[in-house]
């Protein structure tokens, strides 16, 4: 039987930071599709190369169905920084226009600023606790490119929060 309510969403918030063949440190070991030479980067290979293609690349703002971390059966639309590629897969961060800054995890949030991903010119925040991985075909659309300085402080703090090594 499954434990109740919290402690169900808790285990599997668990299982999802591990996933299926992680080590305990929550870090998955190079296998096909992932480059060892990422393995400072959790197999990520990081690049800024945003391309106006219909394609989603590095350093755009993508649109992507996004399952909540509380019940990863519902989830929404929403905005994601694409950081780079998990072999086949795209690697990236959610963002948000709700302001983080009074809450007791503002400092896993960092201000992106504005762009062609709101039509309402919200300023938006990316979510650099939460990697996301995505198939290509879940991407709706593009938004819009993040410049390369904003796309580097996302980075930077991504890097300081999973402990990769660059």
């Amino acid at each position: 039987m499954s434990p109740p309510g919290p402690l169900r969403r808790l285990r599997d918030r668990v299982a999802r930071g591990l996933g299926a063949g992680d080590t305990p440190s929550g870090r998955r070991p190079p296998g096909p599709g992932r480059a060892a030479g990422n393995a400072g980067t959790d197999g990520i290979a990081v690049s800024y190369a945003p391309q106006r293609d219909g394609d989603a690349d590095p350093g755009e703002v993508v649109w992507a169905w996004v399952p909540y971390e509380d019940d990863p059966s519902q989830g929404k639309d929403r905005p994601v920084l694409v950081l780079g590629h998990d072999g086949d897969r795209l690697a990236g961060v959610q963002l948000s226009s709700r302001d983080r800054s009074g809450r007791a995890d503002a400092h896993e949030w960092v201000p992106v600023g504005t762009g062609g991903w709101d039509r309402e010119a919200r300023p938006s925040y990316a979510d650099a606790s939460r990697l996301l991985r995505l198939d290509a075909g879940e991407v709706r659309r593009e938004g819009a490119a993040l410049d390369e300085a904003r796309f580097r402080a996302v980075l930077a703090k991504v890097t300081e929060l999973h402990d990769w090594s660059g």
